[in-house]
């Protein structure tokens, strides 16, 4: 099955530093199949034109491909209408707009905003700049050991005086899968809202809206064989008609007079100027990919992948594992150090060998303050990766040992 679903990512038969290139980055940008690449071609040969505007066949066309783009999104996670689907450039952007959107027009002076210490660096600083802006509180839920989140720790932390929840679903360093529905109703309780960031989740996992019954989340489509510079905001319709725009222009205006304008109805009042067409249809174009591939399937097989992973890579002396051990309580990835040599001269030995693997803090240095820790090296999985491409990094990892005995 895997070697069928290979097949439709080029990038993957090529070599790197004269070995079979094997790509364990999927955490910070996946591949792309030719399917998407076939849409955004298509899109530019055949309809290239603005959107909305034109009354001409191929503005027609592209203004189906996009709206159309729409819908599929608001399928895929389940949305109530194509109302509370809007495109943006990414998870970043989608984050930025709730807090300049939501949180500057219903934040005051002592209201507190919940996050953890795992979140990447964009559920971080909106908050931070907002907080400071509004004269709010910036709290933290602490992890247990393993990484993970205990309800009960959230229910000590969330107050009345909470009015935002916002935390990621999967961390991208942990790979913990977080219970946010559990951690939406707690937030509801108290009468705070819920922003999910899904970045992480997204491309791996089924996610419906409203079972999680969360206010705002966030995605981007990079993560999810769509390209790069197209994202998507969640919110719920009645919460997005109160919130102004956070960027004014064409598209997003109804009527414009010298003194006074107006706003177009949702989505489009927050989509201002000349929207990602062609990224919105590679993002279509990537979810009917999925969709045929299916979600399950997918999640399944990553589950089995970082089991997998672990196990081999425990039998590696004086390497280190991030997060929690059972493989169902996290995604496709795994985060981990070895020995005393820096996580980037052991993805440097590795790519030597043609393994593509991250090094980094990962945007996330509050969390490597928690682990006591500058950097980590991270192996993350999609579902054209395999059992072979664990033994490859498993061998590197064993090589990469070596070297540094050697050396040093």
């Amino acid at each position: 099955m895997i070697k069928d679903i290979k097949k439709f990512f080029p990038v993957l038969n090529q070599e790197v530093n004269g070995y079979p290139l094997v790509y364990l980055d999927s955490a910070a940008t996946s591949q792309k199949p030719i399917q998407v690449l076939q849409a955004m071609k298509n899109y530019y040969e055949l309809d290239n034109s603005n959107v909305h505007r034109g009354v001409h066949t191929l503005g027609n066309r592209a203004t189906d491909s996009y709206e159309g783009a729409r819908e599929k999104v608001r399928k895929f996670i389940n949305a109530a209408s194509t109302k509370e689907i809007i495109f943006t450039r990414g998870t970043t952007t989608s984050l930025n707009t709730v807090a300049a959107g939501y949180a500057r027009q219903n934040l005051k002076e002592g209201d507190e905003i919940v996050i953890t210490y795992m979140e990447h660096h964009s559920n971080i600083i909106p908050w931070q700049q907002v907080a400071k802006e509004k004269g709010a509180v910036l709290k933290y839920i602490d992890l247990e050991a393993d990484g993970t989140i205990s309800l009960e720790t959230v229910r000590n932390t969330i107050t009345p005086n909470t009015k935002i929840v916002s935390l990621m679903m999967v961390s991208n360093v942990l790979g913990s899968i977080n219970p946010v529905k559990e951690i939406a109703k707690i937030a509801h309780e108290n009468g705070a809202i819920m922003v999910v960031d899904a970045a992480q989740a997204a491309p791996h996992m089924r996610i419906d809206v409203q079972d999680l019954d969360c206010d705002f989340l966030a995605f981007s489509g990079h993560k999810m064989c769509a390209p790069t510079g197209i994202g998507v905001l969640y919110g719920k319709q009645a919460i997005l008609e109160n919130m102004e725009p956070v960027e004014f222009g064409g598209e997003m205006i109804d009527f414009v007079g010298l003194q006074e304008s107006t706003w177009k109805e949702l989505p489009w009042k927050f989509e201002g100027g000349t929207p990602i067409i062609a990224g919105a249809i590679g993002l279509g174009a990537a979810i009917d990919f999925l969709e045929e591939i299916g979600l399950d399937n997918i999640e399944a097989h990553e589950h089995a992948l970082a089991a997998y992973a672990m196990d081999q890579m425990e039998t590696i002396d004086g390497l280190a594992i991030y997060g929690p051990r059972d493989a169902n309580k996290r995604c496709g990835l795994v985060t981990f150090n070895l020995d005393d040599v820096h996580p980037h001269d052991v993805a440097t030995v590795l790519d030597m060998n043609g393994i593509a693997v991250r090094a980094g803090h990962h945007c996330a240095q509050p969390l490597m303050k928690w682990l006591n820790v500058t950097a980590t090296a991270r192996a993350s999985f999609y579902m054209y990766n395999d059992e072979a491409d664990i033994d490859t990094l498993v061998a590197g990892l064993r090589s990469a040992k070596e070297y540094f005995n050697d050396v040093f």
